[in-house]
């Protein structure tokens, strides 16, 4: 059954294009043509020494390929398509891939043991694969085994613990894997078993519950850990410290007796160590901080004074800030102008902010002085470092404690802006946007910006924003903050209103910047002018906002005109055309909240429609989001004026609509529909056979992801409430769609926190589009919505009962009860009666202190009152 593959192998390797794509073409009908035939050749060639290394890793690579895949619908496919294959077969490759963990190839080995992982992780939970665990730890425990053998197991040991959930081998199996790992971390052993071995710890840690509960184990393992965080190669104490990492937040219930051993190796590596090793000592402590700070959100006893945890940092407090301080002096030269660096300094100064958050006003006096004592020094890296200190702790002592400090130093910061050093020009920006971020809310009555200073701080900033674009960026997070400190502060005028034509016309000059496309420095002028409109005055900027409004449509429509010759050019217009339709969607939203404003949207319209085709029309397949959701505002804006672009818009309604490889798309192309309905009511009709086809087509796909359902079933809700007494032909579609995904919600596991999630959003929706439906057929023909009330309730009624829904599920189950008796009247008298937990949920709901969820309980009690007091 198996065929020679290695020329093919070889040949899809081939620099040569023809003969690269012959190969792979020949592979994929091999694929196609004899799956059982194409998996074991796979196998054959990889486990064979006698084959080149190039054919035995692809062959590898296209192995775990047909097994496992990053979207989970496809994932689930080829889990399915293993399982169908004779277990005989099945078998065979099972046991070719353990022999090739033996392989005198450390390259074939390590291959194997990720494919042995990949089938592990289909075949345990279906429980296919019982010999797996002790065919792997015999390798471990027979003597005069070959260091590469072992290597070779426990990296396939840590891979299999990294699929499979620590519910899918019972206890015996988790001490055997646990044993074999440390004895594996042994001081004897080689150094490459040891590294696998320490990894292959990582990997197992969720599964060592019952043995970290039990002290003698935990102590074994954790001197073993400690043990090898001093082994003699650096790539083995990494792995160590990564180890104690997960420990942390896993464990951190048990770790006092360690603390003192823990801070020892920690400070040494820190101090001492290489990069790697300290990263992670570091990250250790921002690890304990995590957990302390989610410990403090569940604290436990009236008076504030009971704690539910060890208060680790509190206790290392004088020992751990001097130590997070001194990295911040490691700075590299170049770390600004690289966005995805992370050395020393930035760890050290992120634990910082996490120690500050943890222990709140204790910090400030232990961190002042090196600021104080390193801000005014000749040497960049002192003024940077306290600079960097200072911004790091502005997050978690009160504003009693930090607010004399913070307002003494705005102005030395201001000035500092003018640094000789771009390094310190862009920690102090940032120092400035946390500032206005945490330190600026005139609505709540604080705020270090006052009339008196806030014209240096725009001038400072708005000189500064000219400066290199990685510190040009950090300005404009700080103009950003700043203008969002001064959101919902319109009671009378607002003292940003007179500085906002140079905000804006500072913004946009940024923006154009020839040195701003290669960075950040372009999304961020535009994300910042997008806040400084949001959050401005509207009844005082409204004419700042209208001139600003055909600048926007002028860029728009030059970016149309720009010669495309490359894909790069296409990707760069493309983002340049996201950019600027988000500036158009923010002013449509600003200007659609009077309606006096409105009116300047409805005298734009028609331009401002042809340019959203327009920009539709630079893509051949695709649909542009931004420009999907600019075109949702502006719907909502002009109402049913909208329908006039209709029948140009649609085609690209439906290309969005039927947009599965880009699901975000999709999900907001469904969005638009319901914004479409809100805006045309009834003037949707001509539409809506096609629609409602698509979104059927959409729900039905076993392709589409999953999250664009859910807006599926609201959009229901919103096209039935739009076109009213028409929707009936399409309930005879609709309602098995609904009470089908009513059944998912009673499938999801309750462990897996996203399913859980995403289950709640299923709910709603559902909840949203009964709602839609009945109100629509409210005044006519509402009986058509009587055979299925019954459902309906059972569904609440599991709903209701559920330990895991969230706020939004309950309002819209406590909505949908009450549109439900308002739409079918006396003719769901008897099914009420019949429904207990109606009573008992409203009188959780009217206790509720949430006051949205009161008010719709309220409502829906009388509903219920009206059916129950009517005669008949």
């Amino acid at each position: 059954m198996a065929v020679e593959i290695t020329q093919f192998l070889l040949s899809a390797q081939s620099p040569d294009p023809k003969v690269r794509t012959e190969a792979e073409s020949s592979l994929r009908q091999f694929q196609e043509q004899n799956l059982p035939g194409f998996l074991l050749s796979l196998s054959l060639e990889l486990s064979n020494d006698g084959k080149p290394i190039e054919s035995r890793r692809l062959a590898g690579i296209v192995l775990k390929n047909s097994l496992d895949a990053k979207d989970s619908t496809t994932k689930e496919h080829l889990s399915h398509r293993w399982m169908s294959n004779d277990a005989s077969l099945r078998s065979q490759i099972k046991g070719l891939l353990l022999n090739t963990l033996g392989s005198s190839v450390s390259e074939a080995g390590h291959t194997a043991a990720q494919v042995i992982a990949k089938i592990a992780s289909i075949e345990i939970p279906r429980k296919e694969w019982p010999t797996l665990v002790s065919s792997l730890l015999e390798n471990m425990t027979q003597q005069d085994k070959p260091a590469s053998l072992k290597q070779a197991t426990l990296e396939a040991l840590g891979y299999v613990c990294e699929e499979i959930s620590h519910n899918d081998l019972v206890q015996d199996e988790v001490n055997s894997v646990l044993t074999a790992v440390v004895q594996g971390m042994n001081v004897t052993e080689q150094s490459s078993v040891r590294l696998a071995a320490t990894t292959a710890l990582y990997n197992a840690l969720d599964f060592a519950q019952t043995n970290f509960e039990n002290e003698h184990e935990r102590n074994y393992i954790m001197k073993v850990v400690c043990e090898t965080a001093m082994a003699k190669e650096a790539g083995i104490r990494q792995a160590a410290f990564e180890c104690l990492v997960s420990i942390a937040s896993t464990y951190y219930n048990v770790l006092e007796p360690y603390m003192p051993k823990l801070f020892e190796l920690t400070a040494n590596a820190v101090k001492g160590d290489e990069e790697g090793v300290a990263l992670q000592a570091i990250e250790f402590w921002s690890s304990i901080c995590d957990e302390e700070i989610e410990l403090q959100d569940f604290e436990t006893g009236e008076s504030g004074d009971s704690y539910p945890y060890s208060r680790f940092i509190e206790k290392v407090l004088p020992l751990l800030v001097p130590m997070l301080l001194e990295t911040l002096l490691k700075q590299d030269e170049d770390q600004d102008q690289e966005d995805d660096i992370w050395n020393l300094a930035m760890a050290g100064g992120t634990c910082l902010g996490l120690v500050a958050r943890t222990v709140g006003d204790d910090i400030v006096p232990l961190v002042m002085p090196f600021v104080q004592e390193n801000i005014s020094k000749p040497d960049w890296r002192s003024r940077e470092a306290a600079t960097y200190a200072f911004g790091s702790i502005l997050e978690g002592p009160s504003v009693e404690k930090l607010s004399p400090m913070v307002s003494s130093a705005l102005e030395f910061l201001l000035n500092a802006m003018k640094d000789q050093n771009s390094h310190v020009k862009d920690t102090t920006a940032w120092t400035l946007s946390r500032i206005f971020e945490l330190l600026h809310s005139p609505v709540t009555g604080f705020s270090v910006i006052s009339p008196a200073n806030l014209q240096k701080v725009l001038a400072v900033l708005l000189e500064s924003i000219k400066d290199s674009p990685h510190v040009a960026e950090k300005v404009c997070g700080a103009v950003y903050f700043l203008a969002q400190g001064y959101e919902g502060f319109e009671t009378g005028s607002s003292v940003l209103t007179p500085y906002l034509p140079d905000i804006i016309l500072s913004l946009i000059t940024t923006a154009q910047r020839t040195d701003a496309s290669d960075t950040r420095l372009r999304s961020a002028a535009y994300e910042t002018l997008n806040e400084v409109v949001r959050c401005s005055n509207l009844s005082e900027s409204s004419q700042i906002i209208a001139h600003l409004l055909p600048v926007i449509m002028n860029k728009l429509g030059q970016t149309i005109e720009l010669q495309i010759l490359s894909s790069d050019d296409r990707e760069k217009q493309g983002d340049l055309q996201a950019l600027l339709c988000g500036v158009m969607q923010v002013i449509i939203q600003k200007f659609s909240s009077t309606e006096e404003t409105k009116a300047i949207i409805f005298q734009a319209a028609d331009n401002i429609m042809t340019l959203f085709l327009k920009v539709f029309d630079c893509r051949s397949s695709t649909v542009h989001e931004e420009a999907m959701l600019a075109i949702g505002a502006l719907a909502y804006a002009t109402g049913p004026t909208f329908e006039k672009y209709m029948q140009e818009f649609y085609k690209y309604l439906e290309m969005g609509l039927q947009n599965f490889d880009e699901y975000q798309v999709c999900s907001i192309s469904v969005g638009v529909v319901g914004d479409i309905c809100r805006a045309l009511d009834d003037k949707i009709l001509p539409f809506c056979d096609n629609i409602m086809t698509l979104l059927l087509k959409d729900l039905s796909s076993g392709d589409l992801h999953r999250s664009v359902k859910p807006p599926i079933f609201s959009c229901f809700g919103d096209m039935a409430l739009a076109i009213g007494p028409h929707f009936e032909k399409y309930v005879s579609y609709a309602m098995p769609m609904m009470q089908g995904a009513a059944e998912v919600c009673a499938q999801i596991d309750v462990n897996d926190e996203e399913m859980v999630d995403y289950g709640n959003q299923l709910k709603r929706s559902i909840f949203e589009a009964y709602s839609g439906i009945l109100q629509g057929f409210k005044l006519s023909k509402a009986e058509i919505m009587l055979p299925h009330a019954s459902h309906l309730l059972k569904f609440v009624e599991v709903v209701v009962k559920d330990p895991h829904r969230d706020l939004g599920v309950v309002r819209a189950a406590v909505a949908v009860l009450g549109d439900l008796a308002d739409a079918l009247g006396s003719n769901v008298k008897v099914l009420f009666k019949d429904m207990a937990f109606c009573s008992e949920f409203l009188g959780e709901c009217l206790q509720s202190e949430d006051e949205e969820l009161k008010e719709t309980a309220t409502w829906t009690q009388g509903m219920i009152g009206r059916v129950f007091s009517v005669h008949g």
